[in-house]
């Protein structure tokens, strides 16, 4: 079932009306069917009510989406516990009254881009977590609660080889092959959806269709690429040109497609919306890969840094602290608008959290240093967070990576944080907006206990590289097609808000009746707009993006603080 929601509660018709309305929030989740069914009442009157919408596709998971909890405070409510797909079913709901804005989303969003769970951006609404079982009774109490999955412990197996592996990927790709509807792959012109389409192609018995987005802009232009790849593996190649122009005239139904505030996943809504349009309704992508092989530069860096800090352990920390200001203070004498939130410039808040990798990996990953992100934030809001994180997230990244290397222990945190709290989640809400399903093979429990099996050195060196992966599944192609430099799936964003979106964003930036209702402060949001549109040093597009869906998210769904 591609979207589920469903009240414990009075069976009474409001409830059943509440019920509707949540279904019908979901409609894109699933146009092709939907249902609903109700328990029988208890002596009370309540029981539970659900309701289903699905895509007419073979159905191969489980379960392994998002699921979305409110529970009722009010004992005269007539309702206990909703739950849905989506954020934004529970508000379409109307169970929620006046839903406010939680203090920790808006701090969350400032320092990472996105809501990082298991809170939302709706106080008293939270996530289920990954892999977790809650088992509740007809009046919405608490029965059981535990994870039936979560990501293994680290066992290095002698067993475990590059050839098993191979037949593991192989046979996961084989799996998500299943399809009764027409199956597209998702093809940027990187290693990992390379893979999958080359290991697609190798399984299928006639070309498959590959898809990639291409600009205009050269410079992030992946289609040339994307196109000698596609050749090379002997697919269908299809390439969709998203232009300035397309990219404005659609901006409005792409955001409103963001379940909650995020800087990312627009990507992936154009991409779903050209793959939807030519009559595909499930794609492959290569979402995972990064994260278990070590292909982010965190994996190169944040250990480095851990190991001087040990080694420098006999230096005071405050004066390791003091040397790495005087080393950046060249930085900090532009004179602009807002000092610089480059790397470089983060190095004296990286020296002072040393020793602590999961405190590393969120300085460097956080979109402004914390002095700035203070004005940015309502008073009070930034103090909400340890590290950029709520303190159940943190409690349980700890646990998770307290008996790991350092490269095991950054792949936990690229999983949990960067692809659980971000990718998966904005994928999922941005292919879903066009009714199509996304598969990702990389992203499956039994791969991740085998990989998790391989020793440091053959699963993550050379750093970077993830060499592994690339031997299994670029078999038979050139490898020279593969020797560039690492660049995402991004967006022209930089010159497109600088062009056909500057004016909406610079009403937005400079509106203080926007920014205040949102737990933003109305001139700190009003330098960095300024400093981006100045060029200063880091004050790069997502900086001024992720501020501005913020306030638009919460704007367009009336939720303030």
């Amino acid at each position: 079932m591609c979207g589920i929601a469903g009240i414990i509660g009075r069976l009474d018709e409001p409830n059943h009306a509440a019920l509707e309305r949540m279904s019908h929030a979901m409609v894109h989740r699933g146009p092709d069917g939907s249902g609903t069914w109700i328990s029988a009442p208890d002596s009370r009157g309540w029981g539970a009510l659900l309701a289903h919408r699905r895509l007419s596709i073979l159905d191969l998971s489980p379960g392994i989406k998002p699921l979305y909890m409110a529970r009722s405070s009010d004992p005269d409510a007539g309702w206990s516990v909703a739950f849905a797909s989506e954020l934004r079913a529970l508000l379409a709901s109307g169970l929620l009254g006046t839903p406010r804005l939680d203090p920790h989303a808006v701090a969350s969003g400032v320092w990472n881009g996105f809501v990082v769970g298991p809170g939302t951006a709706i106080k008293g609404v939270d996530l289920l977590w990954p892999g977790r079982l809650l088992e509740l009774d007809g009046s919405g109490k608490e029965v059981r609660q535990e994870d039936f999955w979560r990501i293994p412990d680290r066992a290095p197996d002698p067993a475990m080889d590059e050839e098993g592996l191979a037949a593991i990927l192989e046979e996961g790709l084989r799996l998500h092959l299943a399809s009764d509807v027409p199956l597209a792959v998702f093809l940027s012109g990187g290693v990992d959806s390379s893979v999958m389409a080359n290991l697609a192609q190798r399984a299928a018995q006639s070309p498959i269709h590959t898809f990639t987005l291409a600009f205009e802009e050269q410079e992030l232009n992946e289609g040339p690429i994307a196109r000698r790849i596609a050749a090379a593996i002997g697919t269908h190649h299809h390439e969709v040109l998203l232009t300035e122009g397309r990219f404005v005239e659609n901006l409005g139904a792409a955001l409103d497609s963001l379940d909650q505030p995020t800087f990312d996943g627009l990507n992936a809504y154009y991409m779903s919306h050209a793959i939807r349009t030519a009559g595909f309704t499930v794609a492959l992508s290569g979402t995972g890969g990064d994260e278990l092989f070590g292909g982010y530069t965190s994996y190169c860096q944040l250990p480095v840094l851990q190991r001087w800090s040990q080694r420098a352990a006999w230096v005071p920390r405050c004066l390791q602290v003091a040397a790495a200001t005087v080393v950046t203070w060249p930085l900090r004498r532009s004179g602009a608008t807002v000092p610089p939130q480059t790397r470089w410039a983060k190095l004296p808040e990286m020296v002072l959290h040393g020793d602590d990798l999961l405190a590393l990996y969120q300085v460097a990953y956080a979109l402004f240093l914390p002095n700035f992100q203070r004005e940015l934030l309502a008073p009070g809001f930034a103090e909400v967070l340890a590290d950029g994180l709520p303190t159940a997230m943190r409690r349980r990244v700890i646990a998770e990576t307290r008996t790991r290397t350092p490269l095991s222990a950054i792949s936990v945190m690229e999983q949990r944080l960067f692809l659980g709290e971000r990718l998966l989640r904005d994928n999922d809400v941005a292919s879903m907006a066009s009714s199509l399903e996304q598969r990702m093979p990389l992203v499956d429990q039994v791969l991740c206990e085998s990989v998790n099996r391989l020793p440091d050195q053959a699963r993550y060196q050379p750093l970077g590289r993830k060499a592994m992966l690339r031997r299994i599944g670029l078999r038979g192609l050139d490898p020279a097609l593969f020797e560039r430099p690492k660049s995402g799936f991004v967006l022209p964003f930089d010159r497109w808000i600088r062009r056909g979106l500057k004016g909406v964003m610079d009403q937005t930036m400079r509106d203080p009746q926007a920014i205040a209702p949102v737990g933003l402060d109305p001139v700190g949001v009003e330098r960095l707009w300024r400093a981006f549109l100045d060029g200063a040093p880091g004050m790069y597009w997502s900086r001024a993006w992720s501020v501005y869906v913020l306030i638009r998210w919460c704007h367009r769904n009336r939720v303030f603080r």
